[in-house]
């Protein structure tokens, strides 16, 4: 799917399009300030919205105007309320809240887009600090995990329309983060037990969330380093959205590590933002700009990538196809 974008054939158009990221940074601060969880309990006139999220006052009616513009917000008689798409993905409580991605947005990648010519320069990532400063910072971290959580929310109904499962006894996720892609592809298959691979510090958010959705007794955590850890073996394997934060060949060597944990027979699945030869896939793009701006060598890639790899290790079928709005499914069989 290609995004949508201003008629850069003239004046205005090029200068609407200077001015997306103002669009976008309104809608990051509102998450911030909460605006859409405090809107959810009922609407609320300017002065009202003031007083609830401790606001100065200046440029609010402004602020709350550009989200009523945007969409986010719908207005009547001087009271706001949430629109619809925004009452139901940007309400922190609700269970199909994408926010999380937000927060990650704002605090990691915004300041780092400011830094792009420095990132096209240098080659250099350009987010404060590494994944390794995330991990260490159980806050930090928890933020990552609810950004992880806000993308597997949207896609996992979609891959569990995309895919046969019901052949499978046995599934592996690596960098399956607190397992809510896992927990939502067991829940749909109750013959279906689950193994999520990633790093050690993962381990008490996993805990938690299995024990909040009751599937304890149906998920495994293993937590390791997937460069150098041994892996669960499993008929079916999934990499979603990992091997986009590393160069080539690092992920030639996840890939060929995660096909050798598939049980003969069994599948390979990879799910991730990649690239065709359609220079017009706004979004994809974006996001591979967006690891090159946080990652040492990730970037998006094309599908044949996937296959090529797969192949080297004695993978003999291919498959792919759309999944969701931007992403492409491939899962490879083995013999």
């Amino acid at each position: 799917m290609t995004s949508t974008t201003p008629d850069v054939s003239t004046p205005a158009g090029i200068i609407r399009l200077c001015n997306a990221f103002c669009d976008a940074k309104a809608l990051l601060t509102a998450v911030e300030l909460d605006l859409f969880t405090t809107l959810h309990a009922g609407p609320a006139t300017e002065e009202q919205l003031k007083d609830k999220l401790a606001l100065h006052g200046r440029g609010l009616g402004d602020f709350l105007n550009l989200l009523t513009a945007l969409g986010l917000l719908e207005k009547e008689g001087g009271v706001y309320r949430n629109a619809p798409g925004a009452d139901q993905y940007l309400v922190t409580h609700l269970p199909a809240y994408v926010g999380g991605f937000m927060h990650r947005a704002n605090n990691n990648l915004y300041p780092a887009w400011g830094r792009l010519t420095e990132a096209l320069k240098t080659g250099k990532p350009q987010a404060e600090g590494d994944f390794e400063q995330v991990i260490a910072n159980p806050k930090v971290l928890g933020q990552f995990i609810r950004m992880m959580d806000a993308l597997t929310q949207v896609l996992g109904p979609q891959l569990l329309e995309a895919f046969q499962w019901s052949e499978f006894k046995t599934m592996l996720d690596i960098g399956g983060c607190r397992g809510n892609m896992a927990s939502q592809i067991v829940k749909a298959n109750p013959g279906l037990y689950g193994h999520v691979f990633d790093l050690p510090p993962m381990k008490p958010f996993f805990t938690e969330h299995m024990a909040n959705l009751g599937l304890t007794d149906r998920l495994e955590f293993h937590g390791g380093n997937v460069f150098h850890d041994d892996l669960p073996t499993a008929d079916l394997v999934v990499l979603g959205h990992i091997l986009h934060d590393f160069d080539r060949d690092h992920r030639k060597r996840i890939l060929q590590k995660a096909a050798a944990s598939v049980n003969p027979g069994g599948t390979l699945l990879v799910y991730d933002r990649m690239l065709d030869e359609d220079p017009r896939h706004v979004e994809n793009l974006v996001i591979s700009i967006d690891m090159l701006l946080v990652s040492d060598g990730g970037s998006e890639y094309p599908a044949e990538e996937v296959r090529e790899h797969a192949a080297e290790v004695g993978f003999t079928e291919f498959f792919s196809k759309p999944l969701g709005d931007y992403d492409t499914l491939v899962w490879c069989r083995k013999p």
